[in-house]
Formats: structure tokens, sequence, C-alpha cells
């Protein structure tokens, strides 16, 4: 309900006017019925009414002087004037006043409703933009620190005009004056395996409340999380400041911190100095390279770009030397060369200090050695599972170390598997041999050499696969073939003894014959009787 305030000298119209509307129909409460202009003005300031319906002509105060008054005091407040004056004047300065509506009397309740009805619409629109605004004025205040960490963010990572700086941080309230600038960046390096990410954003939320407490110290700082969810910290003095030293301190106090009071580690690097506004974001590109570099040197350590310069080695070794060796040891199946060479590796990668781009090519370069060398064994995704491409996995990664834990299980998983391959291979030439035997046993020049010759392996190893898989020597299990054979035709046939000789196999019949009573116990001639005998009983 908006409050509206009656004020006319006359109290029949005054009545009149406050019995004939019925105002909580039309979104109004009549507050107040005043005789003057000097009444209504006291009355309004307790009231601090909507709208005010006011005469022109009254006694003490009339209602041009009492808009006035109303204007100052209550400058939302719409004022109505109801006159029986019909006189230019009045409202040439009703108009300057700013006054809602000029009424003359007599006036209907329709036409008044009309008038309050147009003036409750305004009051609502009024209403809206006022809440409206201070909806935008509540979420400005709360997205201030984003809106915050946004500029710092692009001021340190893209180019920006030097007008503009200027007005973000005069606006942001930032306290960076200059001439010398250093950046630093810290991330975490692992939270532990599993748990919500909401508890991960919780631990990032944690890095940058210590990140800025400990900046806070500093007068010349400002702290930012960026979106690759980085925690940055600018550093602004003069050369006699020693920023570069006060960097170093406060990076290693953050690591500290973190490690001991969040029980995770994090990573700092620490950019080059930089002059000028304009080139902040030079040291925040060199703060993170820096922070790169704990691919090669490892995590929970402060890295300094600076530190690194001049460290780099060129290589004596041989790329390709490493990735035969590798792949030798992989194909072999020595599992402990395979782990030798992968340390090896990386130790020589974090001596030389490559760039990081260097050693992601060199680690990639090895998977592609050990992918050819193993192509006709095994495919990328028995090997490094469904849906894993292994040449972009290696970013996944944050430290050589954890590189070479992988690629040592990667190398420990070819070997297995190639053992299972060339176990099941071996089973499947064994098959393959032991029918091969049993279709040609009868051929006397059957032996096994032209019996490897099929199954393409050498005569020790086909001996010693045959035997551990039948039991049997090569001999022992073409004998067996042949004896049984030699019985079921004895059993089944006419044959002659010689004839059976020559039909398993055997070109001399008394070789066959001693072969057989050794295997049997019986002569051809006594199993054909004694089989006979025992079928006709």
């Amino acid at each position: 309900m908006y409050k509206i305030m009656l004020v006319d000298d006359e109290a029949e119209v005054r009545e009149g006017i406050r019995e004939r509307i019925a105002w909580h129909e039309h979104g109004y409460e009549c507050v107040s019925v005043c005789e003057n202009g000097m009444d209504a003005l006291e009355a309004a300031e307790n009231l601090k009414p909507d709208v005010v319906l006011t005469d022109i002509n009254m006694p003490f105060m009339d209602g041009l002087e009492l808009t006035r008054h109303l204007s100052e005091r209550l400058p939302r407040a719409k004022v109505v004037i109801v006159t029986g004056y019909d006189d230019f004047d009045y409202a040439q300065q009703a108009v300057k006043l700013r006054v809602n509506d000029f009424i003359l009397k007599p006036i209907t309740a329709a036409e008044l409703i009309e008038v309050l009805d147009k003036i409750k619409k305004e009051l609502d629109e009024e209403k809206d933009r006022r809440e409206n605004f201070v909806r935008l004025e509540r979420q400005l205040r709360e997205s201030m620190p984003l809106l915050k960490e946004r500029f710092l963010e692009r001021m340190a990572s893209t180019s920006i005009g030097p007008g503009e700086t200027k007005e973000r941080m005069e606006y942001f309230g930032l306290p960076l004056p200059g001439p010398d600038y250093v950046v630093f960046a810290a991330e975490a390096d692992h939270f532990g395996e599993g748990g919500p990410d909401a508890d991960r954003e919780l631990l990032r939320f944690a890095v940058y409340n210590i990140a800025q407490e400990i900046a806070s110290r500093e007068e010349h700082s400002a702290v930012f999380r960026s979106r690759e969810e980085k925690v940055v910290c600018i550093l602004s003095g003069g050369a006699e400041d020693r920023l570069f030293d006060k960097a170093q301190t406060m990076a290693e106090e953050i690591r500290h911190s973190v490690e001991t009071y969040l029980r995770f580690t994090v990573t700092v690097g620490i950019g080059l100095p930089a002059s000028g506004l304009g080139n902040i974001r030079q040291s925040y590109r060199s703060a993170v390279a820096a922070l790169d570099y704990r691919f090669l040197l490892g995590t929970n350590r402060v890295i300094s770009i600076s530190d690194l310069e001049g460290r780099r080695k060129p290589s004596s070794e041989s790329a390709g030397d490493w990735e035969k060796a590798l792949a030798v040891a992989v194909k072999t199946g020595v599992r402990e060369e395979a782990e030798r060479i992968v340390a090896a590796i990386v130790r020589h990668l974090k001596q030389a200090v490559p760039s990081i781009e260097q050693a992601y090519i060199r680690i990639q370069k090895l998977i592609v050695s050990l992918l050819n060398a193993l192509e006709e064994w095994s495919g990328e995704e028995e090997l490094f599972g469904e849906g894993v491409n292994p040449i972009t996995e290696v970013y996944r990664f944050k430290t050589l170390d954890e590189i070479e834990v992988w690629l040592g299980s990667v190398c420990g998983h070819t070997i297995r598997l190639l053992d299972e391959k060339r176990s099941d291979m071996a089973q499947h030439q064994m098959v393959k041999a032991e029918n091969y035997i049993k279709e040609n046993f009868g051929d006397p020049n059957l032996n096994l050499k032209s019996v490897c010759e099929v199954v393409h392996m050498s005569n020790s190893y086909f001996s010693a696969m045959f035997k551990a898989r039948t039991g049997k020597t090569f001999i022992e299990y073409l004998t067996a073939q042949r004896v049984d054979k030699a019985k079921e035709l004895l059993m089944t046939s006419d044959l002659k003894s010689y004839e059976i000789a020559a039909e398993v196999g055997y070109a001399d019949p008394h070789y066959f014959s001693v072969l057989f009573k050794k295997a049997t116990g019986d002569t051809p001639t006594e199993y054909r009787q004694k089989t006979a005998a025992e079928r006709a009983r």
C-alpha cells in the first residue's frame, strides 16, 4: 500500500474525497487529512507519504509553498494539485516544482481515481527500479572480488592500455604503484587420490587464503586466482625494495604453510623482474614457465626462472640408443633392465634441463619407438587402456618422477602381456604340431625337424614346449600314435604285420615288432590273437 495525504482548507472537500474513494482497492492508505500547508508539512515529515493531494489556496502555507518544501524534504513524494482557480500562472509554477498532476475543481471520483491509478503505476515502476538498482548494487558488491581477480589476471596475461589500467586500478583500489614488479605463481601438486571435487575447490581456496594472508603484510601487493587454478601474487616497488628477495621469502613461506597446515604440497614459480605495468605479463609468463619446470625438478619446491637460465646442457646421448635399448629390454622380457633404462632416461633429462616441450617430445618419441617395436604383438588399447592416447597421456603428469613410475608400469605390463601372448602362441603352435603328427604319423620320413619347420620353432624350444604340454617327448608321442593305430588295425583288419608296419610309418617290420612289444608287452601277432580270444568269449 502507498500512503496518501489529503490537504484542503475546506472540510467538506476533504471529507468528501476521503469518503468517496475506496483507497485500499486502488493500492492506497489515507494516512492523514490536513486543513493547511503548515500542518501538512509537519505531518508529512513524520508519516513520509508517497502521494500528497493538496489544494493551492490555503491559509498559513499554500499548496505551491508546501510543494516546494516537499520537493526538498521528501523528493520522492508525488504531488497532485487540486484547485478551483483556473490560473495559468499556477500551472506554470506547478510544472516548475515537478508537480505530478494539476486538477481543477470540481473533480469527480472517477477523474481522481484515474489520476491516482496513473500515479500508482509510476510508483510501482519507481519501486521496481529502486529494487533492481539495490539488487544490482548488491550483486556488484558480491562480484567485486571476482571482478578484481579477473582484471588482475587480464592485466597479467594480456595487453591493456595504460589509461584503462590506471582507471581500473583506482576503481579496485589496487596498491601497485611500481615502477618495478615481480610475479610468482603457486599451484597444488596433489590433493591425494579420490575425494569430491568440492573438497578440492575448498583446498584451492585455502591456498588462496594463505597467500592472501602472507601477501597482506606487504603494502604493495595483490593476489588473485587464475582460471588455470593457480594462485598468483604481484609484488610492486622500487629497486631499493629488493622485490625478488621478497618474492623468494613469500613463496617459501606459502609453500611451507600449505605443507604444514593443509597437509599437501604446492610448487611455486617465480618470474623475472619487470619494469612498468605494461611488462607485468612478461613476469607472469616467466613465473608460469618456472612452475612448469616442476616436471623436471619435482614437486614441493620454489623454482625461480632466473636460476634455470644457463643450466641447460647439450645432450651427449643419442635418443635412438635409449629407445632401442628399452624396446629390446621389453621384447626380451627383462623387466629390471627396462626399469633401469627408464630411470636412466629420467635422470639424464633432469641433468640436461631441456625445455619442457623438449622433455615431453623426448618421452613421446620413446613411447612411439616402444609402440613400433611391439606393433606385431600388441596394440595401444591393450597397453594403455581403451580410449587412452599415450602420446597425450604424458601431459597428465606433473613431474618426471611420475612419468618414470608410469613408464615403468607400462613396461612391466607390456612384458607380462608379451609373455601371455607368447604363451598363447606357443600353445597354439603345440596344438598345430599335435594335429600335424596325427595326420602324418604314417609318413616314415616324419621326424622332429619336419614338425619344427611346420610350426616355425627351433628343435630345442619346440621339444621343451611339446614335453611341457603333452608330458612326452616328440618320439614318445609319435610312437604312441603309431602303436595306437597299429592296435586298431590288428583288431579290425586282416592286414599282415608287415603291412600294418608300413601303414603306421615303419619301413622295417622287425623294428615295428620290437617297438610294439615294448609298448604293449605283446608282439603284433600275440596282440591280435589275445584280442580275438577276448571278443570270442
